[in-house]
Protein backbone atom coordinates (compact mmCIF):
# COMPACT_ATOMS: atom_id res chain seq x y z
CA UNK A 1 0.00 0.00 0.00
CA UNK A 2 1.20 3.53 -1.27
CA UNK A 3 0.64 6.54 0.91
CA UNK A 4 -0.68 8.04 -2.30
CA UNK A 5 -4.15 6.95 -3.17
CA UNK A 6 -5.33 8.46 -5.99
CA UNK A 7 -7.05 12.25 -6.48
CA UNK A 8 -5.00 15.23 -6.82
CA UNK A 9 -4.20 15.14 -2.60
CA UNK A 10 -2.92 12.45 -1.03
CA UNK A 11 -4.32 10.48 1.25
CA UNK A 12 -2.97 7.95 4.12
CA UNK A 13 -3.75 4.67 4.65
CA UNK A 14 -6.27 5.98 7.38
CA UNK A 15 -8.13 8.22 5.23
CA UNK A 16 -11.08 5.95 5.27
CA UNK A 17 -11.34 6.03 9.15
CA UNK A 18 -10.92 9.64 9.27
CA UNK A 19 -14.35 10.10 6.55
CA UNK A 20 -16.61 7.18 9.09
CA UNK A 21 -14.98 8.93 12.25
CA UNK A 22 -17.37 12.05 10.94
CA UNK A 23 -13.75 13.77 10.70
CA UNK A 24 -13.68 17.81 8.61
CA UNK A 25 -11.19 16.88 6.47
CA UNK A 26 -8.69 19.51 4.79
CA UNK A 27 -5.98 20.15 2.39
CA UNK A 28 -2.58 20.62 4.24
CA UNK A 29 0.50 20.65 2.43
CA UNK A 30 -0.81 18.28 -0.56
CA UNK A 31 -2.57 16.06 1.40
CA UNK A 32 -6.12 15.25 2.42
CA UNK A 33 -6.05 15.56 6.14
CA UNK A 34 -8.64 15.51 8.91
CA UNK A 35 -8.62 19.18 10.68
CA UNK A 36 -11.44 17.92 13.53
CA UNK A 37 -13.57 15.36 14.76
CA UNK A 38 -15.89 16.59 17.58
CA UNK A 39 -14.63 20.01 17.89
CA UNK A 40 -10.97 22.22 17.88
CA UNK A 41 -11.27 22.91 21.71
CA UNK A 42 -12.45 19.92 22.58
CA UNK A 43 -9.85 17.82 20.98
CA UNK A 44 -7.29 20.35 22.88
CA UNK A 45 -8.36 19.79 26.35
CA UNK A 46 -8.64 16.09 25.60
CA UNK A 47 -4.92 16.21 25.05
CA UNK A 48 -4.09 18.43 27.47
CA UNK A 49 -6.61 16.56 30.24
CA UNK A 50 -6.99 12.92 28.66
CA UNK A 51 -4.79 11.82 25.63
CA UNK A 52 -5.55 11.63 22.45
CA UNK A 53 -4.26 10.05 18.71
CA UNK A 54 -3.51 11.71 15.84
CA UNK A 55 -2.93 10.23 12.34
CA UNK A 56 0.60 12.13 11.13
CA UNK A 57 1.25 10.19 8.42
CA UNK A 58 1.99 12.64 6.06
CA UNK A 59 5.26 12.97 7.78
CA UNK A 60 8.11 11.98 5.76
CA UNK A 61 10.62 9.22 6.78
CA UNK A 62 14.29 9.01 5.46
CA UNK A 63 16.85 6.79 6.53
CA UNK A 64 20.61 7.41 6.18
CA UNK A 65 23.24 4.56 6.00
CA UNK A 66 26.37 3.59 5.04
CA UNK A 67 30.38 4.79 6.57
CA UNK A 68 29.95 8.54 6.09
CA UNK A 69 26.26 8.48 7.56
CA UNK A 70 27.89 10.37 10.47
CA UNK A 71 29.83 12.79 8.61
CA UNK A 72 26.93 13.73 6.11
CA UNK A 73 24.90 14.26 8.79
CA UNK A 74 27.62 16.38 10.75
CA UNK A 75 27.53 18.64 7.34
CA UNK A 76 23.88 19.13 7.05
CA UNK A 77 22.96 20.37 10.54
CA UNK A 78 24.54 22.14 13.32
CA UNK A 79 23.57 19.93 15.73
CA UNK A 80 26.27 17.52 16.69
CA UNK A 81 25.32 14.13 15.61
CA UNK A 82 28.43 12.52 16.87
CA UNK A 83 27.26 12.75 20.86
CA UNK A 84 23.54 11.15 19.60
CA UNK A 85 24.12 8.14 21.26
CA UNK A 86 21.84 4.73 19.86
CA UNK A 87 18.43 5.36 21.03
CA UNK A 88 18.14 8.87 21.52
CA UNK A 89 17.31 11.36 19.22
CA UNK A 90 17.57 15.38 18.72
CA UNK A 91 16.08 18.05 17.05
CA UNK A 92 17.84 19.59 14.58
CA UNK A 93 17.49 22.25 11.50
CA UNK A 94 18.59 21.76 8.51
CA UNK A 95 20.86 24.94 6.90
CA UNK A 96 21.60 26.43 3.75
CA UNK A 97 25.03 28.32 3.75
CA UNK A 98 23.23 31.66 4.74
CA UNK A 99 22.36 29.84 7.91
CA UNK A 100 18.50 29.58 6.86
CA UNK A 101 16.27 26.96 7.28
CA UNK A 102 15.50 24.34 4.79
CA UNK A 103 13.26 22.51 7.18
CA UNK A 104 13.34 21.60 11.08
CA UNK A 105 13.83 17.39 11.65
CA UNK A 106 14.25 14.86 14.33
CA UNK A 107 17.21 12.94 13.78
CA UNK A 108 17.17 9.15 15.44
CA UNK A 109 20.33 7.26 15.67
CA UNK A 110 19.42 3.72 15.32
CA UNK A 111 22.65 2.01 15.67
CA UNK A 112 24.39 0.26 12.98
CA UNK A 113 25.46 3.80 11.02
CA UNK A 114 21.31 3.62 10.62
CA UNK A 115 19.64 6.69 11.03
CA UNK A 116 16.24 7.85 10.82
CA UNK A 117 15.18 11.36 10.11
CA UNK A 118 12.01 12.86 10.07
CA UNK A 119 10.94 15.63 8.09
CA UNK A 120 7.96 17.64 7.38
CA UNK A 121 5.32 16.58 4.76
CA UNK A 122 5.27 19.89 2.74
CA UNK A 123 9.17 19.37 2.67
CA UNK A 124 9.72 15.44 1.53
CA UNK A 125 10.85 16.34 -1.72
CA UNK A 126 12.94 19.44 -1.06
CA UNK A 127 14.70 17.74 2.02
CA UNK A 128 15.29 14.66 -0.15
CA UNK A 129 16.71 16.58 -2.99
CA UNK A 130 18.93 18.42 -0.58
CA UNK A 131 20.31 15.64 1.03
CA UNK A 132 20.77 14.13 -2.36
CA UNK A 133 23.02 17.18 -3.33
CA UNK A 134 25.21 17.34 0.24
CA UNK A 135 25.92 13.35 -0.32
CA UNK A 136 28.57 14.05 -3.14
CA UNK A 137 31.34 11.97 -2.40
CA UNK A 138 30.49 10.83 0.36
CA UNK A 139 30.06 6.52 1.00
CA UNK A 140 26.16 7.20 2.55
CA UNK A 141 22.93 5.43 1.36
CA UNK A 142 20.15 8.03 1.59
CA UNK A 143 16.38 6.34 1.36
CA UNK A 144 12.98 8.36 1.29
CA UNK A 145 10.17 5.56 2.34
CA UNK A 146 8.18 8.25 3.59
CA UNK A 147 5.68 6.12 1.28
CA UNK A 148 5.74 2.66 2.83
CA UNK A 149 5.20 4.22 6.35
CA UNK A 150 2.73 5.78 8.02
CA UNK A 151 2.52 7.46 11.54
CA UNK A 152 0.67 7.95 14.98
CA UNK A 153 1.05 10.45 17.48
CA UNK A 154 -0.09 9.51 21.34
CA UNK A 155 -0.16 12.17 23.37
CA UNK A 156 -1.57 13.03 26.63
CA UNK A 157 -0.81 12.36 30.07
CA UNK A 158 -2.59 8.82 29.93
CA UNK A 159 -0.58 7.79 27.06
CA UNK A 160 1.75 5.74 29.09
CA UNK A 161 -1.29 3.92 30.32
CA UNK A 162 -3.17 3.01 26.97
CA UNK A 163 0.41 1.76 25.96
CA UNK A 164 0.73 -0.22 29.14
CA UNK A 165 -2.68 -1.40 28.85
CA UNK A 166 -1.74 -2.40 24.76
CA UNK A 167 1.42 -4.73 26.14
CA UNK A 168 4.06 -2.35 26.26
CA UNK A 169 6.44 -1.52 29.14
CA UNK A 170 7.31 1.80 29.47
CA UNK A 171 10.42 1.05 31.20
CA UNK A 172 11.83 0.29 28.25
CA UNK A 173 11.38 3.69 26.88
CA UNK A 174 11.34 6.53 29.93
CA UNK A 175 13.10 9.27 28.61
CA UNK A 176 11.32 11.71 26.32
CA UNK A 177 13.72 12.07 23.04
CA UNK A 178 14.27 8.12 22.63
CA UNK A 179 13.57 5.57 20.36
CA UNK A 180 13.19 1.90 20.23
CA UNK A 181 12.59 -0.89 17.37
CA UNK A 182 9.84 -3.54 18.84
CA UNK A 183 6.38 -5.32 18.79
CA UNK A 184 3.26 -3.48 19.45
CA UNK A 185 -0.10 -5.19 19.81
CA UNK A 186 1.54 -7.91 17.14
CA UNK A 187 3.46 -5.40 14.82
CA UNK A 188 7.11 -4.73 14.51
CA UNK A 189 7.34 -0.81 15.11
CA UNK A 190 9.67 2.35 15.65
CA UNK A 191 8.30 3.60 19.00
CA UNK A 192 9.50 6.79 20.05
CA UNK A 193 8.93 9.24 23.16
CA UNK A 194 8.32 12.43 21.47
CA UNK A 195 5.37 14.65 19.93
CA UNK A 196 4.27 18.30 19.10
CA UNK A 197 1.99 18.68 21.54
CA UNK A 198 4.10 19.88 25.17
CA UNK A 199 2.78 16.77 26.93
CA UNK A 200 4.32 13.34 27.04
CA UNK A 201 3.34 11.00 24.59
CA UNK A 202 4.81 8.90 22.02
CA UNK A 203 5.04 9.05 18.14
CA UNK A 204 4.23 5.11 16.35
CA UNK A 205 5.89 4.27 12.93
CA UNK A 206 5.11 1.20 10.91
CA UNK A 207 4.42 -0.50 7.62
CA UNK A 208 1.33 1.25 5.80
CA UNK A 209 -0.41 -2.08 5.83
CA UNK A 210 -0.34 -2.63 9.59
CA UNK A 211 -1.33 1.13 11.13
CA UNK A 212 -5.29 0.79 10.39
CA UNK A 213 -5.44 -2.25 13.78
CA UNK A 214 -3.15 0.09 15.42
CA UNK A 215 -5.69 2.68 15.28
CA UNK A 216 -8.35 0.92 16.32
CA UNK A 217 -6.93 -0.83 19.14
CA UNK A 218 -5.16 2.03 19.87
CA UNK A 219 -8.82 4.28 20.33
CA UNK A 220 -10.43 0.82 21.89
CA UNK A 221 -7.49 0.17 24.58
CA UNK A 222 -7.69 3.86 25.27
CA UNK A 223 -11.30 4.43 26.03
CA UNK A 224 -11.07 3.96 29.51
CA UNK A 225 -8.43 6.30 29.56
CA UNK A 226 -10.59 9.15 27.97
CA UNK A 227 -8.91 8.55 24.30
CA UNK A 228 -10.23 10.77 21.09
CA UNK A 229 -8.96 10.92 18.03
CA UNK A 230 -7.53 14.75 17.21
CA UNK A 231 -7.52 16.65 14.15
CA UNK A 232 -5.07 18.97 13.02
CA UNK A 233 -6.44 21.84 14.27
CA UNK A 234 -5.96 20.56 17.79
CA UNK A 235 -2.38 19.65 16.59
CA UNK A 236 -1.68 23.27 15.93
CA UNK A 237 -3.37 24.83 18.91
CA UNK A 238 -1.61 22.65 21.56
CA UNK A 239 2.05 23.27 19.84
CA UNK A 240 1.27 26.61 19.84
CA UNK A 241 0.81 26.86 23.12
CA UNK A 242 3.95 24.74 23.92
CA UNK A 243 6.04 27.71 21.45
CA UNK A 244 6.65 24.84 19.45
CA UNK A 245 7.90 25.90 15.84
CA UNK A 246 5.66 25.47 12.86
CA UNK A 247 7.73 25.21 9.20
CA UNK A 248 6.50 27.99 6.81
CA UNK A 249 5.01 29.96 9.70
CA UNK A 250 8.26 30.42 12.06
CA UNK A 251 10.70 29.06 10.52
CA UNK A 252 11.91 29.72 6.24
CA UNK A 253 14.90 29.75 4.25
CA UNK A 254 15.73 33.00 5.18
CA UNK A 255 15.46 32.74 9.04
CA UNK A 256 18.30 31.29 10.83
CA UNK A 257 18.48 28.91 14.10
CA UNK A 258 19.77 31.49 16.02
CA UNK A 259 17.20 34.48 15.13
CA UNK A 260 14.46 31.92 15.59
CA UNK A 261 15.38 31.40 19.67
CA UNK A 262 16.90 27.70 18.89
CA UNK A 263 20.71 28.84 19.98
CA UNK A 264 20.16 26.70 22.97
CA UNK A 265 20.34 23.76 20.51
CA UNK A 266 23.38 24.91 18.52
CA UNK A 267 26.36 23.43 20.83
CA UNK A 268 29.37 25.86 20.29
CA UNK A 269 31.58 23.52 20.73
CA UNK A 270 31.37 21.78 17.17
CA UNK A 271 34.16 21.22 15.33
CA UNK A 272 32.63 19.97 12.64
CA UNK A 273 31.76 21.97 9.48
CA UNK A 274 28.36 22.39 8.48
CA UNK A 275 25.89 24.67 6.08
CA UNK A 276 25.83 28.14 7.61
CA UNK A 277 28.43 27.66 10.47
CA UNK A 278 30.21 30.92 9.20
CA UNK A 279 26.86 32.95 9.67
CA UNK A 280 25.25 30.93 12.42
CA UNK A 281 28.90 31.01 14.72
CA UNK A 282 28.88 35.36 13.96
CA UNK A 283 24.82 35.82 15.33
CA UNK A 284 25.57 33.68 18.66
CA UNK A 285 28.82 36.06 18.85
CA UNK A 286 27.43 39.38 17.81
CA UNK A 287 23.75 38.73 18.00
CA UNK A 288 20.95 39.08 14.94
CA UNK A 289 18.96 41.89 13.90
CA UNK A 290 15.31 40.21 14.10
CA UNK A 291 14.67 37.85 17.11
CA UNK A 292 11.02 36.04 17.77
CA UNK A 293 9.06 36.74 20.92
CA UNK A 294 5.69 35.53 22.41
CA UNK A 295 3.06 37.92 22.98
CA UNK A 296 -0.66 37.09 24.79
CA UNK A 297 -3.28 39.91 23.35
CA UNK A 298 -4.61 42.45 26.18
CA UNK A 299 -7.51 43.27 23.90
CA UNK A 300 -10.23 41.42 22.43
CA UNK A 301 -8.24 40.25 18.98
CA UNK A 302 -6.94 37.30 17.46
CA UNK A 303 -3.34 37.43 15.80
CA UNK A 304 -3.15 35.60 12.35
CA UNK A 305 0.01 34.68 10.56
CA UNK A 306 1.37 37.39 8.28
CA UNK A 307 -0.24 40.62 10.83
CA UNK A 308 2.09 43.45 11.00
CA UNK A 309 3.52 44.03 14.93
CA UNK A 310 3.72 47.23 16.36
CA UNK A 311 5.54 49.02 18.47
CA UNK A 312 4.89 53.05 19.75
CA UNK A 313 3.14 53.05 16.49
CA UNK A 314 6.32 52.25 14.51
CA UNK A 315 5.85 48.51 12.46
CA UNK A 316 8.49 46.52 13.58
CA UNK A 317 7.80 42.89 12.83
CA UNK A 318 5.32 40.27 11.43
CA UNK A 319 3.27 37.64 13.11
CA UNK A 320 4.36 34.09 12.51
CA UNK A 321 1.81 32.05 14.23
CA UNK A 322 -0.99 33.01 16.38
CA UNK A 323 -4.93 32.30 17.86
CA UNK A 324 -6.64 30.86 20.52
CA UNK A 325 -5.11 29.24 23.19
CA UNK A 326 -7.93 27.13 25.29
CA UNK A 327 -5.85 25.98 28.08
CA UNK A 328 -5.44 30.41 28.59
CA UNK A 329 -8.59 31.56 27.20
CA UNK A 330 -6.63 34.13 25.99
CA UNK A 331 -5.47 34.71 21.89
CA UNK A 332 -1.82 34.29 21.78
CA UNK A 333 0.75 34.60 19.28
CA UNK A 334 4.82 34.53 18.06
CA UNK A 335 6.43 36.91 15.66
CA UNK A 336 9.79 38.51 14.47
CA UNK A 337 10.65 42.23 15.85
CA UNK A 338 13.52 44.28 15.11
CA UNK A 339 16.20 43.54 17.87
CA UNK A 340 17.36 47.33 17.46
CA UNK A 341 13.54 48.50 19.31
CA UNK A 342 14.44 47.03 22.53
CA UNK A 343 11.67 45.06 22.69
CA UNK A 344 11.32 42.59 25.73
CA UNK A 345 9.18 40.53 27.71
CA UNK A 346 6.06 42.75 29.49
CA UNK A 347 6.83 45.60 26.41
CA UNK A 348 3.63 46.22 24.97
CA UNK A 349 3.05 45.65 21.34
CA UNK A 350 0.50 46.38 18.50
CA UNK A 351 -1.01 43.65 16.33
CA UNK A 352 -2.85 45.49 13.01
CA UNK A 353 -6.18 43.47 13.05
CA UNK A 354 -7.85 44.47 9.99
CA UNK A 355 -6.74 48.29 10.07
CA UNK A 356 -6.92 48.69 13.71
CA UNK A 357 -4.12 48.22 16.06
CA UNK A 358 -5.05 46.25 19.29
CA UNK A 359 -2.37 45.71 22.12
CA UNK A 360 -0.74 42.95 23.70
CA UNK A 361 2.05 42.22 25.90
CA UNK A 362 5.36 40.53 25.56
CA UNK A 363 5.23 37.40 27.90
CA UNK A 364 7.99 34.79 28.20
CA UNK A 365 7.45 31.47 26.11
CA UNK A 366 6.03 28.84 26.22
CA UNK A 367 2.79 30.19 27.01
CA UNK A 368 2.18 26.72 28.49
CA UNK A 369 4.45 24.92 30.25
CA UNK A 370 5.74 21.62 28.28
CA UNK A 371 5.01 18.21 30.90
CA UNK A 372 7.59 15.58 29.37
CA UNK A 373 7.48 12.64 31.76
CA UNK A 374 10.21 10.33 32.73
CA UNK A 375 8.94 7.39 34.31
Amino acid sequence: MTNIIGGENRKTPLYKKHIDLGAKMVEFGGWEMPVQYSGIIDEHNTVRNFAGLFDVSHMGQVFVSGNDALNFLQKIVPQDISNLSVGKAVYCQLTRDNGGIVDDLIVYNLGDSLYLIIVNAANIEKDFAWFIENSKDLDVLIQNKSSDYSMLALQGQNACKILEKSGFNISDLPKFFSIIKTVLLGKSVFLSRTGYTGEDGFEIILKNDDVSEIWDLLLEYGQEFGIKPIGLGARDTLRLEAALMLYGNDLDDETTPVEAGLSWSIPKSKIDDYNGKVVIKKQLEVGVAKKLIGFVMTERAIPRHGYEIYYKNNKVGIVTSGGYSPTMDKNIGMGYVDTKMGIGVDSDIQIMVRNKLYIAKVIKRPFVQKRYKIS
